[in-house]
């Protein structure tokens, strides 16, 4: 809780080293950088945590598993024609 050590609470948010951090949404629950401050959660990576999910995800949240695309086929005739010649 070092990040929060000279935190002051206001009506909205916390203060932390002149930055306004703004509580958490419910997208930001099971995150591993959520910290609670007398009793509310908040971000520990971002001021406000509600503008980061606006483009459809947070870059920062821990909870969120990223769908990867499926590899492109090989063909398999070319990729022994590579190996052949060493690349």
């Amino acid at each position: 809780m070092a990040l929060l050590q000279n935190a002051t609470k206001t009506a909205d948010g916390v203060q932390v080293n002149g930055f306004l951090l703004s509580p958490i949404i419910d997208k930001c629950e099971g995150c591993d950088r959520v910290l609670e401050f007398e009793g509310e959660n908040f971000c520990a990576s971002y001021p406000n945590p509600a503008s980061k999910w606006n483009d459809g995800r947070c870059n920062f949240a821990t909870h969120v598993k990223v769908e990867v695309a499926a590899a492109s086929k090989v063909n398999p005739l070319k990729a022994s024609k590579r190996a052949a010649k060493g690349r």
